[in-house]
């Protein structure tokens, strides 16, 4: 056995045995490459906010601010009587206390008796609608600030603005608009119930028709449906492209302390309150006292027990 292996074995020519071959040494040899690690898996990069995006956010907020603050604004609004032509000599026969709240939606209005009898600084106890004249008779250009202090003084509300002006001075705007809507809940000023449009004319003969009741309480009552479709019409879609003109004639009309920065606000605040949102509310006779003073004039001794409620309803945080 050990002799027919010993023919098999190769030999060298020494004679020598050679060492048997590994088996795998005919075939090609592979080679083999390091190990790599594995590729860096790179984060997405977040996406970095541009300049335009930073003035944008800037500008969203600044009209947020400018929109919603201060929470809330009133305005004492002065319909004047007759007076000589550049003169603001008279009494404030229309007296409208406006309170806005945009962040609310919430327009509210609170008409005064012009006989309502009250303390005004300075002169003492006297008809409310005296305290512009009193102040424009001593100096020129005081009777809104008057007004202001009077109202601070007897109502507790601060009133940071004003609008003054005479509604013959609207003829030329009503016209414009071709006469303003006014929707009316019960007979009143001649016209029946439901919607009515009224011309310059007729509008002015409203405001200051007495027929309804007979009083000083149904002028308030209509100056203030007159108010409420002014600003309907004013501010409805088929008039936009009429409100630059408008707003010449508005201004023109006038007199206020609203800065024109803060028109725009007022504007979106009450058109935003439309057309359900403007509660208006009126010092009837229910919360006055008749009463004849010493020199014999006829004037309304305000109830402020039950007229501080309604207040605190208006213009209560």
């Amino acid at each position: 056995m050990l002799s027919q292996l010993d023919q098999t074995q190769p030999t060298n020519p020494a004679g020598k045995r050679d060492v048997p071959q590994d088996q795998l040494s005919q075939y090609q040899p592979i080679r083999l490459s390091p190990p790599t690690a594995p590729p860096l898996v790179r984060k997405k990069e977040r996406p970095r906010w541009g300049c335009g995006c930073l003035v944008f956010l800037l500008l969203f907020l600044l009209l947020a601010v400018y929109y919603l603050f201060p929470i809330r604004t009133n305005i004492v609004l002065m319909g004047i009587d007759d007076r000589n032509p550049g003169s603001a000599l008279g009494r404030t026969d229309t007296l409208i206390l406006l309170t806005l709240k945009p962040v609310e939606r919430y327009v509210g209005m609170l008409s005064i008796p012009r006989d309502l009898w009250v303390s005004i600084p300075g002169i003492g106890e006297n008809r409310i609608n005296t305290a512009h004249f009193f102040a424009e008779a001593e100096e020129p250009g005081s009777g809104p600030e008057a007004v202001k202090e009077v109202i601070r003084t007897n109502f507790g509300v601060d009133a940071r603005y004003y609008v003054r002006a005479r509604f013959d001075n609207f003829k030329e705007l009503i016209n414009l608009l071709g006469g303003v809507e006014i929707t009316l809940t019960e007979p009143m000023g001649g016209y029946p119930e439901g919607k009515q449009t009224l011309d310059a004319d007729q509008a002015l003969a409203f405001v200051r028709d007495r027929t309804s009741g007979g009083d000083d309480f149904a002028r308030m009552r209509q100056t203030q449906v007159f108010v409420v479709g002014l600003i309907q019409t004013v501010l409805s879609p088929g008039h936009v492209g009429k409100w630059p003109q408008m707003a010449g004639m508005i201004l023109g009309g006038i007199e206020t302390d609203i800065p024109v920065y803060g028109w725009p606000r007022l504007a979106v605040a009450l058109l935003s309150a439309l057309p359900d949102g403007i509660d208006g509310r009126v010092i009837n006779r229910d919360l006055v006292n008749p009463f004849t003073t010493d020199q014999g004039a006829q004037v309304l001794a305000p109830n402020w027990d039950l007229i501080r409620p309604v207040l605190q309803e208006l213009f209560g945080d």
